[in-house]
């Protein structure tokens, strides 16, 4: 029995439900066509028109918040794939290692740290924010179907309002064939019960408007307070949010250019001590002793033949003669090369015996590399050369020859010169023909030069393999 009671109510429920429908849809059907009123409230409708435009920014703020932590979490992720980079390249016995490592780990700490604390202090909070929205607006429909009760109520009510002159009439004239047909004494109580039943109709539809319209003012009451309301919490909203925002991101950059400005002094640590050693290059072995350099010409960008000099050292015993002082005899311009002469590169090969000649065959004789013997060889001519032409104020003392700079060239070193494609250098001899390494020259730019005329401040060396000789 109570299963048959709850579902006879429930079939009610969907009963009244179902005629509730029907009478909106015919009301705003009605509406629609003019035929009967609609009750209008344009401050409530302004505060709809608020509440929907509130509703739309906090939408797209939320959106665009969550792809601002997506975006903070995808730069956690690059930062944190670069620090491990940055660990694998870090060779052990470089100094400032572990510093390194722990400005990872802290670079790591802090980034987690800024997305939580965006997700605390301004996702949750925009979420409670458009949390309160559905409610509302579920209530803001609700209202509006009660206000097309409380119309159709009223249109009803009215109505039987109108009808009552006609009920009056048929008191005093029976129109209705039923009433004719009666006899006369039956005619009183027949228009007696047809007043009484419009009376009960106009009563209850009189109820039902009261009952419609209560319902209606109350929920339209408790909006007209709340939107309002809610449209002016937004400002406060938004400068709290992009407040937090603001500050967070501000610490965060804060912290994260301190581990930037540390990582920075490591790395700058490491070029110091490593920026100024030397890299010991073996010469191919040979019969004599290898010369060892202390610098490492670095070849050419383009990787032009200029990267890879052709040295070619003759280790064939001098003639007797050659090697009895004084007994060397002068070689004519014509006369081919002997077997003790050395080329090296593209250099020309040496032409009528200088004096310096036999210093460079003494050289040789001692297994110096060829480009060695040639650049001493070379400073010694240099040498002779300059004592005689030593009044001349256009060229360095000791000038030998020019080269002009095939590629860009960065100093390393504070002994070293910079030089851009296009520089002439004058070649000049080392002060200590020992201080000389394989493949590397010493010179002056010739615009320094010509602006200076001091070989303290201007001369340095140069990789020979940058260069081509113009001169």
């Amino acid at each position: 029995m109570a299963e048959m009671g709850s579902k006879g109510v429930t079939a009610g429920k969907i009963a009244s439900n179902v005629q509730k429908k029907l009478t909106r849809a015919q009301e705003k059907v009605l509406q629609k066509l003019g035929k009967a009123d609609e009750t209008k409230d344009e401050q409530f409708e302004q505060c709809v028109q608020n509440f929907n435009k509130q509703l739309t920014e906090g939408t797209r703020l939320q959106k665009d918040l969550r792809t601002y932590l997506a975006s903070v979490k995808a730069m956690h992720e690059a930062s944190k794939k670069l620090n491990e980079c940055l660990q694998e390249v870090y060779e052990p016995d470089w100094p400032g290692r572990d510093e390194a490592n722990k400005i990872a780990e802290n670079n790591d700490l802090l980034w987690m740290d800024y997305h939580q604390k965006l997700v605390d202090q301004a996702l949750l909070t925009m979420d409670t924010y458009l949390g309160q929205f559905p409610d509302i607006k579920s209530r803001i429909a609700k209202r509006g179907r009660k206000l097309v009760d409380y119309d159709s109520a009223r249109h009803h009510y009215e109505s039987l309002q109108t009808a009552k002159k006609k009920d009056e009439a048929k008191i005093a004239k029976p129109v209705s064939l039923l009433e004719k047909a009666a006899p006369q004494w039956c005619q009183g109580k027949l228009q007696a019960h047809l007043v009484a039943q419009t009376n009960l109709l106009r009563n209850q539809a009189e109820e039902e408007l009261i009952k419609a319209q209560k319902v209606f003012e109350e929920m339209n009451v408790d909006l007209q307070e709340e939107l309002p309301s809610l449209w002016n919490s937004r400002v406060g909203f938004y400068v709290n949010t992009f407040q937090s925002i603001a500050g967070l991101e501000e610490n965060f950059h804060k912290e994260m250019s301190k581990l930037n400005q540390n990582l920075n002094d490591v790395l700058v640590s490491l070029e110091k001590q490593h920026g100024s050693n030397t890299f010991p290059i073996k010469a191919q072995p040979s019969d004599n002793a290898p010369a060892k350099g202390n610098k490492s010409p670095s070849p050419p960008p383009d990787g032009s033949p200029a990267a890879t000099p052709e040295i070619r050292v003759n280790h064939e015993p001098e003639p007797a003669a050659a090697a009895t002082p004084g007994a060397a005899l002068p070689k004519s311009p014509s006369q081919p090369a002997e077997a003790s002469d050395v080329t090296c590169g593209t250099h020309p090969a040496a032409g009528a015996q200088e004096p310096g000649e036999t210093a460079a065959s003494e050289a040789a004789s001692s297994s110096l590399p060829a480009v060695v013997v040639e650049t001493f060889s070379a400073a010694v001519n240099g040498t002779v050369e300059g004592a005689s032409g030593a009044g001349r104020l256009d060229l360095p003392p000791g000038f030998m020859f020019k080269v002009q700079a095939q590629h860009d060239y960065t100093a390393t070193d504070t002994d070293e010169l910079q030089l851009k494609a296009g520089d002439v250098v004058l070649v000049i001899p080392f002060q200590n023909p020992e201080e000389q390494d394989e493949g590397w020259l010493m010179g002056v730019k010739e615009s320094d030069w010509n602006l200076h005329k001091e070989l303290e401040k201007c001369r340095g060396v140069f990789p020979e393999n940058f260069t081509t000789r113009v001169q």
